[in-house]
C-alpha cells in the first residue's frame, strides 16, 4: 500500500500518445489565420531529451517579435493538454510553446517530482526562447503540478511577465495527509506520519528531491510576477483551499477565479476569456496588419474611431468611465465580476467605448428628430427600445471582455446586447423623467380647458401653467446640454483619431 501511495506521488500514469494524432496539425487554420507546429527536442541539466512543440503563425512575421506562453502540464499530463491553450491564445497574436517534462509523456526520465525538478526543465525552455530573437516577452501557463511548476521557477526569473496558476497546491505534505482522509485510510495519525517519513526517504533515493521542501507558501511571498489563480470548487483531490493560502501569501499583483468543477473537469468558457485577457494585458502582442485585426476591429465597426498616435488617451478614459455607470448593473450578473483585470490597454478600452458612442450618435440624432414631435411619440420611442432590447439574449458572462477569436457569432450578438443594455438605461433614464413630468393624458385635458375656459380663468391658467413651463424649460435646456457633451466629447475624439 505505501509503494503505491509513492508511486501515485512520483509515478502516476503516464501518457502514451501519438504527436500527429493528439496533438494539433504540422499545418492547420484557426480563425481563417495559418498556424504550423514546430517539434523540437530540447535537453535538461540531468541529460533527459525534453519532446516540445512550437505552435506559431505561419508564415511567421518579419520583423515582429511575438510573445510567448509556456503551458505546463499536470503529473499525468503531456504536450496535448496545451492544445485549448493554442486555440485560445494564437488568435490574439501570442505564440503557445508546450514541452513533456521529464518523467512525463514521451521525454526522458522516469519520475515525476510534482515541480521540483520540472521547473529546471522550464529553465532550459526559457533559455530556449530568450535565445530566439523572434520571442519578445514570456508568460506561463501552469495546471496542478505545472502550476506549482510556474510558481517555484518565478520566484527565481522575475522577468516573466505574468502567470496563470490552475489548482496549485501550497504544501506537499499537507497535500499528503489530506489524501489519507479524501481516501478514507483508516490509520492513526501516528502511523500516518511515520509512513509519509519513510515515504519521503523512499522518494528522496528514486526521485532525489525532499517532500518536505516542496512547500509554495515560502516563494510566493517573495515572487511578484502578475498572476492570475484559479481554481475548481468542487475539487476533492486538491481542495480550493490551497488556491486560497497561495493567494493570500503572494506579493506581486493578483487575482482569483472560482469556477464550478473538480480537479479535472474542463474549464468554464468564461475563465478561458478570463486567461486570454489577462496575457493581452502583460504579453502585449502586437498588431502584425489589417488582416489580422484585433479583437477591437474584429467585434465592433469602430469607423473613425481608432487607437493611433494622435488618440487622446485620457479622454477615452475619461468617456469610458463615464459611461460604466450606465452598465454596472449589466456587469454585477456577470459569473466573473471585471475587476480581474487591473489594467487594460487603450485596444481593450475601445472595445467598451465602441458600442456606447455609436449610442451617442443615434441617440443625438434621434433626439433632434423628437424635439419637434409630442411627448406621446417618445413614450412609443421608450416601448420599442425597451422590446429591441429584450430581443437580445446573449449572456454578460460572454459580452464581458472577450480576446480570443473562437467564433464570431456569439461575440457579435455579445456586442449588440451589451450596446443594446446601455441605449435602454440611457433612453429610460431621460425618457422617464421628461414623459412623467408631461404626461400626455394630462396635457391633452389642460388644453382642452384652457379652450372652454380661456375667458373666464385666463389668469388662473396662467399662474398655474408657468410652473410647469419652467420646469419642462429646465428639462430641455438640461437634455441640451446632456446633447452637446456628448457630441463634443464623439467629435473631439474623432478629430484626434483621423
Amino acid at each position: 500500500m505505501i509503494e503505491q501511495f509513492i508511486n501515485f506521488v512520483i509515478r502516476p500514469p503516464r501518457a502514451e500518445y501519438n504527436p500527429d494524432q493528439y496533438l494539433w496539425e504540422r499545418d492547420f487554420t484557426l480563425a481563417g489565420r495559418s498556424y504550423k507546429r514546430q517539434d523540437l527536442e530540447l535537453r535538461n541539466a540531468r541529460g533527459h531529451a525534453l519532446q516540445c512543440s512550437h505552435y506559431v503563425p505561419s508564415p511567421f512575421p518579419e520583423d515582429t517579435p511575438l510573445p510567448c506562453v509556456i503551458y505546463c502540464h499536470g503529473n499525468s499530463g503531456c504536450r496535448a493538454d496545451a492544445n485549448e491553450a493554442a486555440v485560445i491564445l494564437l488568435p490574439s497574436n501570442i505564440t503557445v510553446f508546450t514541452l513533456d517534462f521529464s518523467g512525463s509523456g514521451l521525454s526522458d526520465g522516469d519520475y515525476v517530482s510534482l515541480g521540483w525538478h520540472e521547473k529546471d526543465d522550464l529553465k532550459v525552455v526559457v533559455s530556449y526562447l530568450r535565445s530566439n530573437k523572434q520571442i519578445s516577452r514570456i508568460g506561463l501557463w501552469g495546471r496542478s503540478m505545472g502550476a506549482v511548476t510556474s510558481l517555484l521557477y518565478g520566484a527565481e526569473d522575475p522577468s516573466i511577465a505574468g502567470m496563470v496558476l490552475d489548482s496549485a497546491f501550497a504544501d506537499l505534505f499537507d497535500l499528503m495527509m489530506e489524501l489519507v482522509d479524501v481516501y478514507k485510510i483508516r490509520l492513526p495519525k501516528f502511523t500516518v506520519k511515520m509512513a509519509v517519513q519513510y515515504m519521503r526517504r523512499v522518494i528522496q533515493k528514486k526521485a532525489k528531491f525532499d517532500i518536505m521542501e516542496l512547500n509554495c507558501l515560502k516563494v510566493a511571498s517573495k515572487t511578484f510576477i502578475p498572476a492570475l489563480f484559479g481554481h475548481g470548487k468542487e475539487d476533492k483531490f486538491i481542495q480550493p483551499r490551497h488556491s486560497d493560502q497561495i493567494f493570500n501569501s503572494y506579493a506581486g499583483d493578483k487575482n482569483i477565479i472560482k469556477f464550478d468543477g473538480d480537479h479535472n473537469s474542463s474549464r468554464p468558457q468564461f475563465y478561458y476569456d478570463s486567461v486570454s485577457i489577462f496575457f493581452y494585458n502583460v504579453l502585449h502582442p502586437p498588431q502584425i496588419s489589417s488582416a489580422n485585426s484585433s479583437k477591437v476591429d474584429k467585434y465592433y465597426d469602430l469607423g473613425d474611431l481608432k487607437a493611433g498616435a494622435g488618440t487622446d488617451e485620457s479622454l477615452l478614459y475619461e468617456i469610458i468611465t463615464g459611461l460604466r455607470s450606465t452598465s454596472t448593473d449589466a456587469a454585477s450578473s456577470s459569473s466573473v465580476p471585471p475587476s480581474i483585470l487591473t489594467a487594460k490597454p487603450v485596444g481593450d478600452l475601445l472595445s467598451e467605448v465602441a458600442p456606447a458612442t455609436s449610442i451617442a450618435d443615434s441617440m443625438v440624432s434621434e433626439d433632434n428628430g423628437l424635439r419637434s414631435e409630442e411627448p406621446s411619440y417618445l413614450q412609443d420611442k421608450l416601448n420599442g427600445v425597451s422590446e429591441e432590447c429584450c430581443s437580445y439574449t446573449s449572456s454578460n458572462r460572454e459580452s464581458w471582455g472577450r480576446c480570443s477569436s473562437l467564433g464570431g457569432s456569439d461575440e457579435e450578438s455579445s456586442a449588440e446586447c451589451t450596446a443594446a443594455d446601455i441605449s435602454h438605461q440611457v433612453f429610460s433614464s431621460f425618457f422617464h423623467t421628461c414623459v412623467c413630468t408631461t404626461p400626455v393624458r394630462s396635457k391633452q385635458e389642460k388644453s382642452s380647458d384652457m379652450r372652454k375656459e380661456e375667458k373666464e380663468k385666463k389668469k388662473a391658467t396662467t399662474a398655474g401653467k408657468k410652473p410647469k413651463r419652467e420646469k419642462f424649460e429646465k428639462l430641455e435646456a438640461l437634455s441640451k446640454r446632456l446633447r452637446l457633451c456628448i457630441m463634443r466629447r464623439v467629435k473631439h475624439q474623432r478629430h484626434h483619431s483621423s
